[in-house]
């Protein structure tokens, strides 16, 4: 019987191996994509700075639940990313559509409840990015409670020190006006994914565990996602926020 951990590193392995012409997400972004465009009429800024192969983390601010959908399928790569693992264990026809569907956008879903929830999406993050595939992140950790930018999370930094990954920050804008609350069926209105220059952090190879050096890297990139947003900037974790 195979363990939850051999499980998920199976899964892993067929997720990053159906890009393509014919792959799950080609079909996906070829039904979608131009029915996105017509209701959100996106305006993409600065997609040249994501490089056209090798590994890439993209980094950005997390306003809404559809940002996930929304700046994966305007990528010319296909863009994987972390996910709750309650989207595609539903039950029934539903439950496996969800499943299909959130895969299919590159969605790897892990359980990122208790203590070890950090490590695995670390890992998993780090296992696409060693296979040369573009990994999205949310250094915030959690959708802003109130459209304000919060402090990052060092987990981005780790990343990109373990892997050598350039960073390429990114913004989206208004997704929380086409989806207020992160909850039901968005609404009709303009959206803009902007991308900055990427970043590159080779300087602190070996470093990944110096607090100090991990803290730094990610008050940089957040300081891009700032400049890319417009957003404010609060210097708490969103988390606390939330649970004020």
């Amino acid at each position: 019987m195979s363990s939850p951990a051999q499980t998920h590193t199976d899964s892993l392995t067929i997720l990053l191996t159906q890009e393509g012409p014919l792959s799950r997400f080609a079909l996906i972004k070829a039904v979608l994509g131009p029915i996105m465009r017509l209701m959100f009429r996106p305006q993409v800024e600065g997609a040249e700075h994501i490089p056209g192969d090798g590994p890439v983390i993209l980094a950005g601010n997390h306003l809404t639940f559809i940002d996930s959908m929304i700046m994966p399928l305007f990528c010319d790569r296909q863009v994987f990313f972390i996910g709750k693992d309650e989207y595609v264990t539903g039950k029934g026809i539903k439950g496996r559509l969800m499943a299909w569907f959130f895969t299919g956008c590159g969605m790897i879903p892990v359980d990122r409840d208790g203590g070890r929830g950090g490590v695995a999406a670390l890992m998993t993050g780090r296992r696409v990015l060693e296979e040369g595939k573009v990994f999205s992140i949310y250094p915030e950790g959690t959708r802003s409670p109130d459209g304000r930018l919060y402090r990052g999370r060092t987990g981005i930094a780790r990343l990109a020190m373990m892997t050598g990954a350039p960073v390429v920050p990114f913004a989206i804008i208004g997704t929380d006006k086409i989806q207020p609350g992160g909850a039901g069926m968005p609404r009709p209105g303009r959206v803009t994914v902007r991308f900055g220059e990427a970043m590159e952090f080779s300087r602190y190879e070996g470093m990944d565990r110096d607090r100090y050096v991990l803290r730094a890297v990610t008050d940089s990139v957040m300081t891009e996602v700032m400049r890319l947003s417009g957003q404010e900037y609060v210097d708490m974790y969103a988390t606390k926020a939330k649970a004020a």
